[in-house]
Order: structure tokens, then sequence, then C-alpha cells
């Protein structure tokens, strides 16, 4: 979806002290990029930062890396983190973005740039065959992603069937452990903990079910 100019968004991005517009910087970098040495956690895709506003902000024991292709919602991204921020009373001092393709992500993050956590939410489904190469689940992904994230958990939501049930096969298929599979989200133990996006309210309001997994590596229980 194309997004409308915002004329102000230039200055706010670079005015952001934690946002990096190079991201190449950050490879073999990244834990020394945040003020405070803790567990670094990923999101991908984390388009207006409604989530990651909310994770990080009730998280201050864990660093937060956001992704996202499109530096123009990212400048969005700032203004609802800084807005969790200041609710709080507290200086942003546990996150990072940046713009990058996500599917080049080796690029940008090495095995010295351990993460702890992903979390990947109502990714573009890539409903053809063809297509399926470019999911964010993908086998081809997750094998990229091993590159800085030799154990942990990666925490998946989606409102397309068809993409959760493929992403539990592909989980599998990589040698992850299910930990929690969950097709209808909003009626499980685990809303508990959830953190919706500016998509899952609409969906949820519209009734449709939100599917949400949890898929863990390693030692990961």
């Amino acid at each position: 979806m194309r997004m409308r100019n915002k004329p102000w968004a230039k200055g706010e991005l670079e005015a952001c002290p934690y946002y990096l517009a190079d991201p190449f910087p950050i490879r073999e970098h990244l834990h020394s990029l945040f003020p405070k040495s803790q567990p670094v956690h990923l999101e991908l895709g984390c388009g207006k930062g409604v989530f990651l506003a909310s994770l990080a902000v009730e998280h201050p024991q864990i660093n937060y890396l956001g992704i996202d292709i499109k530096s123009l919602v990212l400048a969005s991204a700032i203004r609802n983190i800084n807005a969790a921020y200041e609710k709080a009373d507290r200086p942003v001092d546990n996150v990072l973005l940046t713009p990058y393709d996500i599917s080049r992500i080796t690029n940008i993050l090495s095995p010295a740039d351990t993460v702890e956590r992903i979390y990947i939410n109502f990714c573009n489904p890539w409903d053809h065959p063809k297509q399926f190469k470019k999911r964010l689940t993908h086998p081809r992904q997750l094998a990229q992603y091993a590159t800085f994230f030799p154990k942990g958990e990666i925490w998946f939501k989606t409102d397309d069937t068809m993409l959760f049930e493929h992403s539990l096969r592909y989980f599998e298929e990589a040698g992850y452990t299910l930990k929690a599979v969950e097709r209808d989200l909003y009626h499980s133990p685990w809303l508990a903990q959830n953190h919706p996006t500016e998509h899952e309210l609409r969906f949820v309001e519209q009734g449709l079910p939100i599917y949400f997994c949890i898929a863990t590596k390693g030692q990961q229980g």
C-alpha cells in the first residue's frame, strides 16, 4: 500500500537519536549501539511502531531493534514510541529503528549481533506459490535469521489462515519446537501477554481470528 507523503517526516527522522538512516554500521556493533548492555529482541516489519512502543516501554530490561523497509513509516513509529515513553515519563533508551529490506538482513546483522527473540506480526502473506519464498517465515528466511539467532523464540501473529498453517510447517522443518499454537489468540491464555498492532485491532473489530504461535530454537523451553 502506497503511503501518503509526510512533509514533517524527514526532519523528525533526522532529529531522532534512536533512528539509524544508514543500517550498515549496525553490523558487528548492534549491542554497543544501545545505552545499556542487555538482551536484544527484534521486530521484523515494525510498521508504525504501535506494537513496539507498547512492548518496549513495558520491558526496560530488554533492548529492541525495529526494522521496516519504508523509512517514511518509521517516522510514524517515532511519534508513537515517543508518546508512549512520554506517558511513562521515561527517556527512550532501549529502542533502535532502521530501514532495510528484511530479505537481505544478513547484510546488517552478523553472528556478533545476537538477538534472543524475534517478533513477526502480520507480514505480507505472499499467497501465490511463486511468492512463498518471500514470506518472512519461509525456510529461506529462517536460514538467514540463524546467522544472528542461535537460540530463542519467534513470536508470530497473522490473520491469514494459509500463511499460518504453512508457517507451522516451516518452523518444524527448520528444527523449531512449537511452544504455543493458537488459532484464536483473543480466546486463549496468551492474550494477557499480547501487544496489538495497528492492523490487529481492525481485524479484531471485524470479528476475524488472530493466529498466534511461539516457535522455539535451541535450549528454550
